[in-house]
């Protein structure tokens, strides 16, 4: 063979490699796609996930299967996601977690900013203070007066180290200068299970948690930490309004694929994501559990990832002061 001929050879092998990748990012998904939710199944990041997973299927001509990954705060999911392989086939859902995790895990296996291709913000849910049903404190001045006596003797439950749950408990805490028995569990579900069945005090959880329970009446609510009141909810009183100010928590959720992903098919991603947010359906439902889609300027890489690097900076003062740490 000629010189020219293997230059020619090779050319064509070149751009033959070059084509290839482009072919590939034209026609994905050609497969079901795994959305990991770093949570046990029928807690409020779950519901959020099925929410859109489900749109996202239909647009993307392929079936988005949400798959619970629950463990240690949500980095056993998140972690999994980091390692899959940066082809657009397991993506990850999760919550505020994503940035409250760098400072409670001392050896976290993953770094949120570094490893991970941002997709877009999802919602942002606002929680609600609630308790057993038959549990004292009849309003929310009721509720500060008896743990500011009765603190110590209080058993506050959460969804586990790093979950929204434990957040807010923290910041409740730290508002109000006092200390509860904090009861883990392994999920927002169980933790709900408990508080209707009136094994523990106190949660302060999401709105897609507890809303269906605080409409049937199963739980004792307090107050919602939005900065207005719910249209779903409407006689349940703000923390703000209630005096409470610095009780100013939202959980956001976003969607994340691994690092390296072609950012074409996160493009694409984004699409199916923006497309899901502003489906009747999704906003519905949505509105139903006391929130709604994010705009469409935060369902984009770079608002998810202006997000993820305010709040690392926004909780890393907060759980130093609170001396917790997972590991």
């Amino acid at each position: 063979m000629s010189f020219a001929s293997k230059g020619l050879l090779a050319s064509l092998l070149l751009t033959s490699a070059l084509i290839v990748p482009a072919q590939a990012q034209d026609t994905y998904p050609t497969q079901p796609i795994t959305m990991i939710v770093p949570f046990s199944a029928g807690g409020p990041t779950d519901t959020v996930a099925r929410l859109i997973a489900q749109t996202m299927s239909t647009d993307l001509g392929q079936q988005v299967l949400v798959q619970n990954v629950g463990g240690a705060g949500g980095t056993l999911g998140a972690g999994q996601v980091a390692k899959a392989k940066a082809d657009g086939y397991t993506l990850l859902l999760h919550h505020i977690g994503m940035s409250t995790a760098p400072t409670l895990y001392r050896q976290l296996a993953y770094d949120p900013a570094k490893d991970f291709a941002p997709v877009g913000l999802v919602t942002t849910v606002p929680m609600t203070i609630v308790a057993r049903k038959d549990f004292e404190p009849g309003s929310i001045a009721d509720l500060v007066a008896y743990l500011k006596e009765k603190g110590a003797d209080t058993t506050y439950a959460h969804a586990g180290i790093g979950s929204a749950s434990h957040l807010c408990g923290m910041l409740l805490q730290e508002t109000l200068g006092v200390q509860m028995v904090t009861v883990p569990y392994q999920g927002a579900a169980p933790a709900m299970t408990d508080i209707v069945g009136g094994q523990v005090d106190l949660l302060c959880d999401q709105t897609t948690n507890t809303t269906n329970q605080i409409k049937a009446g199963e739980v004792k609510a307090y107050a919602v930490t939005s900065p207005e009141r719910l249209a779903s909810l409407p006689d349940l009183p703000t923390t703000k309004e209630s005096g409470l100010e610095k009780l100013d928590i939202g959980v956001w959720h976003g969607l994340y694929a691994p690092a390296g992903t072609d950012p074409a098919i996160v493009s694409r991603l984004e699409a199916s994501l923006q497309k899901a947010l502003t489906n009747e359906t999704v906003k519905a439902r949505f509105a139903e559990l006391g929130t709604a889609p994010v705009t469409a300027e935060e369902a984009t890489p770079d608002g998810l990832k202006n997000e993820l690097s305010s709040q690392i900076e926004l909780w890393r003062p907060i759980i130093q002061a609170a001396g917790v740490y997972a590991n």
